[in-house]
């Protein structure tokens, strides 16, 4: 010991093994990763792995020993992470293309099953990617292009990521969501064929709405109209000289009505009844 006190430098030694030693023993594990402890390349262990039901800061995060020289740590990401899709073109039912470009968010639930299958997160990601992109085309692909640009689309990307769900548990993942960010049609001629189809659609249905109004609006003014020839009949024959001078006002109103007409008739005239008065011509 003497010897060892002696002599800085060995004192300088162990002191150095001893910081690497404890720099191998120890690390750090965040609140926001999973740490899968790998024992000569082997998942040993699994510290602060996710679960749903844990507080936050009784996780197991924090400082923590591992076997120096023996065990290795590979950190793994506990939070959401996207998953951009690239543009895919599907074809609907009534032979139309869509492209749709879509997206989806998934976490790794199973660190251990991640590592032992696809080895890192971006791995994982890539897998995800190719299952998700071979499922869109094949659900969007059974429905009718109308389908696919209604919102009802929203359950059909439900359906979507239930099925994605039984294949991503092979990579230790879970989908937390699939969701459409554009559906549009093809630039070009399928474009502007498109424009064409639904215009004439939306005319023949325009044209069949105004054949229905007028059809509607003929059969009110037939009824009105013979509701009014009752009503006018049924007046009528209660006062029938009320009913003469009536149409003679009538008459006199047409024919006088831009104030320009001449009428040369005898004194007698029966049209000119109402002018001289009913006594005087008794």
């Amino acid at each position: 010991m003497a010897t060892l006190t002696r002599n800085p430098a060995i004192l300088a030694g162990l002191g150095f093994a001893l910081v690497v030693l404890a720099m191998s023993s120890f690390y750090t594990v965040p609140e926001t990763q999973q740490a899968v402890v790998l024992r000569l390349g082997k998942p040993e262990r699994i510290v602060n792995e996710y679960d749903p039901k844990a507080k936050l800061g009784e996780t197991g995060a924090g400082l923590t020993m591992k076997v120096p020289f023996i065990e290795d740590v590979r950190f793994i990401d506990k939070r959401i992470m996207d998953l951009d899709i690239d543009a895919q073109t599907v074809l609907s039912t009534d032979q139309l293309r869509l492209v749709v470009d879509a997206f989806a968010r998934f976490r790794i639930v199973n660190p251990q099953r991640m590592v032992e299958t696809v080895g890192t997160e971006q791995n994982a990601a890539d897998a995800l990617k190719r299952i998700l992109a071979s499922k869109l085309r094949n659900e969007l692909g059974k429905q009718p292009f109308a389908a696919l640009l209604s919102p009802e689309r929203g359950a059909l990307m439900d359906d979507i990521q239930s099925s994605v769900n039984s294949q991503a548990k092979q990579y230790g993942a879970e989908i937390v969501d699939v969701r459409i960010k554009r559906a549009d049609l093809p630039s070009g001629p399928p474009l502007e064929a498109a424009y064409a189809r639904m215009a004439s659609a939306r005319q023949q249905e325009a044209a069949t709405i105004r054949a229905q109004g007028n059809k509607q609006a003929q059969l009110v003014q037939a009824e009105a109209d013979a509701s009014a020839a009752r009503i006018y009949a049924d007046s009528f024959g209660k006062d029938p000289e009320f009913y003469a001078f009536y149409r003679a006002m009538q008459a006199y109103r047409t024919t006088f009505e831009d104030g320009t007409a001449t009428v040369i008739l005898g004194p007698n005239n029966e049209f000119l009844r109402e002018f001289e008065g009913r006594k005087g011509n008794r």
